[in-house]
Formats: C-alpha cells, sequence, structure tokens
C-alpha cells in the first residue's frame, strides 16, 4: 500500500490529531502502524509508553528507533502475511497516511481492553490535491465509523470523528477517528476525566 507525504508541517512534526489524543492512551506497550520516520513513535515514548513501530521500509525504522521504541520491519501487504501480534495486546494503536482495509479487524483485536485507537489517513477527494490520488489509498465518505461500527467482538466506543478538508499545513481531505475498545467502568470513568 503507498505510503504517501504526511500532510503535515514536517515529517517530524507529529499529527495534530495524534497530539490531541495520544494522552489519554492508558499506560501499556503502544504499536505505531506504518510508522514511517517515528515522528510518532518518539511522541508516544515520550509520553512513557513502550513502542513497537513497524514499518516495510529500513531506512524509515533506522530514523524511528530511539529510547523505548522497538522497530520491526514488516511488509503489512505481503501475500503470505499473518498478523504477528495477539489480541488485546497493546495499550494503544497509532496509523496515520496508510490504508490497508484488510487490517482493521486485525488492529482493532489488538486493542486491550480499554485501549485506543488513533487513526488518520486520506480520503476521497484528496485527488483534487495531490498524492495519493488512486482511489484504493482513500477512505470513502464515513468509511472508518464503518469499519469501526462492523467491529461486533470489541465494541469500540468513537470519542471523536473527522472527514473532511484540511487546508493547513496543506489542502489535504482527511478521515480521522479515536476510539476505545469497551473495557467497563475503567474506560468510562477514564474519559468523564478528560
Amino acid at each position: 500500500m503507498q505510503k504517501t507525504s504526511p500532510p503535515h508541517a514536517s515529517p517530524d512534526q507529529p499529527s495534530a490529531w495524534v497530539m490531541r489524543f495520544a494522552p489519554l492512551i492508558p499506560e501499556g506497550e503502544v504499536l505505531d502502524l506504518a510508522c514511517g520516520g517515528g515522528r510518532h513513535a518518539r511522541l508516544l515514548a515520550g509520553l512513557g509508553h513502550a513502542v513497537l513501530a513497524i514499518d516495510r521500509d529500513p531506512v524509515a525504522l533506522k530514523h524511528a528507533a530511539g529510547p523505548h521504541i522497538t522497530t520491526q520491519q514488516l511488509d503489512l501487504e505481503d501475500a503470505g502475511f499473518a498478523w504477528p501480534f495477539a489480541e488485546e495486546r497493546f495499550a494503544g494503536i497509532v496509523v496515520t497516511n496508510y490504508l490497508h482495509r484488510p487490517l482493521f479487524p486485525h488492529i482493532f483485536r489488538s486493542l486491550a481492553p480499554g485501549g485506543m485507537l488513533i487513526y488518520e489517513t486520506f480520503a476521497q477527494g484528496n485527488e483534487h490535491f495531490g498524492k495519493p490520488s488512486n482511489s484504493m489509498f482513500l477512505l470513502q465518505q464515513g468509511e472508518l465509523l464503518e469499519f469501526v461500527a462492523a467491529e461486533q467482538r470489541c465494541a469500540l466506543r468513537v470519542l471523536a470523528f473527522e472527514d473532511g478538508y484540511l487546508e493547513n499545513p496543506r489542502p489535504a481531505m482527511v478521515q480521522r477517528i479515536c476510539a476505545i475498545r469497551a473495557e467497563s467502568a475503567v474506560a468510562s470513568e477514564r474519559l468523564r476525566l478528560n
């Protein structure tokens, strides 16, 4: 799947969406899926998380490496790829500027109870502003919400969702979601405090 230039001012600057919700991720290991150069892995490690940063690009992984960050080279779209992570393993999963639809059930199930998903990528209409422009790499209107709603086993609760145009730092159409896996009263209490 196509990894694209992020719609951010600098390749090292974390997404504003991720920065907004990352402090709410509960204590535990966090997966930075298709991490690129590690801008979010560094943010998450700075918040005290052990981070597993995965990408298929070994050069990007060298940039992503750092204290409290374990890197792993994986091609998530290889024909023989099998999701290697246990169910309920991660306190948080962060995905930006990457879309491979068959991974969604695995991502959701790898969230621990109370774990948080922060996802942001390009949406339909982005072809008017540059790459990605191929519909395979663009979410259809409301598609992230549909994936979350269809996941019956994990009972994900949407905390925030946006689908639309961003002017800055460069024009783009994006979808982004923050959702938490149901846990019981603990997750609800954490949400009330924020």
